[in-house]
């Protein structure tokens, strides 16, 4: 089992001038002690009650933020969990996707979902269309990444997009392509995608065990039906654990044994006091060790 670290807020003790110099610490910390991958969300809002924050709490751009981590790091992937596909254009989101593998060596993500965040959207003036509207551009981003990796330059025409003459140069360094991951569990649409064009899936464990193994069921559905093999695809989870809080580091080998039953290969956390470096030392001497072989 993989172990991934998502970070998704940066309200830490010292304010501003303190992010810069906690990241690094948090992200050499986590990839020294073995997570496999690092994330971060697709917000310019926090997401209000997250950890007990207000929605005018720090965040920070996802792209850039990658870029930093790029910089630090050798061995961890990276991605953005997930990117709304209503913040940025299509083509220039894989412009942006491109440089950001270019500069970790070939190691990213590129994690997409049809974004949900009505109010984050409205205040910041982005337009945010109905949702049958939303999954059609979240369509035509997974076809336009599909062919645009296939190649050096393509000509696109999609249901919202037009691309005439997108290049891609320089190409990304992973091979074939960043891995592509679309986030949610909805049955009919989202896990479709999944199974018609991306490389793994990512499912929060707030849905509940029970609609967990229910995703992943209807995932295994839609490759049975497009001729897709279903272990092709990664399946990724995502929780929060508080080990300052009712969190053990045995009862998180726990929960990671019921996602590996389940059939996830990779388990992301986020954690409300990573800041304090101890549950990232946790993380590295019990747990990660522990789940290693599952």
């Amino acid at each position: 089992m993989h172990v991934g670290l998502q970070i998704p807020s940066f309200k830490y003790p010292g304010g501003t001038a303190a992010i810069r110099p906690k990241l690094k610490e948090i992200v050499t910390t986590a990839e020294a002690g073995g997570f496999y991958s690092l994330w971060v969300m697709d917000h310019y809002y926090q997401i209000k009650g997250m950890f007990g924050e207000a929605y005018t709490d720090p965040m920070l751009e996802a792209y850039s933020t990658l870029g930093y981590f790029a910089g630090l790091t050798e061995k961890a992937y990276l991605g953005v969990l997930v990117t709304g596909v209503i913040y940025r254009h299509p083509a220039v989101l894989l412009k942006m996707m491109n440089t950001v593998d270019i500069l970790a060596g070939g190691r990213t993500y590129l994690g997409i979902g049809a974004a949900w965040y009505e109010d984050e959207a409205k205040g910041y003036g982005i337009p945010y269309p109905p949702t049958a509207e939303r999954f059609e551009l979240l369509e035509d981003n997974l076809q336009l990444a599909k062919a645009l990796w296939a190649g050096d330059e393509i000509s696109f025409e999609g249901k919202h997009l037009s691309a005439p003459a997108i290049t891609n140069n320089p190409r990304p360094l992973s091979t074939p392509h960043p891995r592509i991951m679309v986030g949610g569990t909805g049955p009919n649409k989202t896990l479709r995608m999944v199974a018609q064009y991306a490389d793994a899936c990512n499912i929060g464990d707030w849905v509940g065990a029970e609609n967990m193994q229910k995703a992943i069921d209807d995932l295994k559905r839609h490759c049975d039906a497009l001729g897709r093999a279903y272990d092709s695809v990664e399946k990724t989870s995502l929780a929060t654990v508080h080990l300052s809080g009712d969190d053990t580091a045995a009862s998180v080998i726990s929960r990671i044994k019921t996602y590996a039953a389940m059939g996830f290969t990779h388990a992301i956390f986020n954690m409300p006091d990573v800041y304090k470096i101890t549950p990232l030392e946790t993380f590295a001497r019990e747990i990660i060790p522990a789940v290693a072989d599952l």
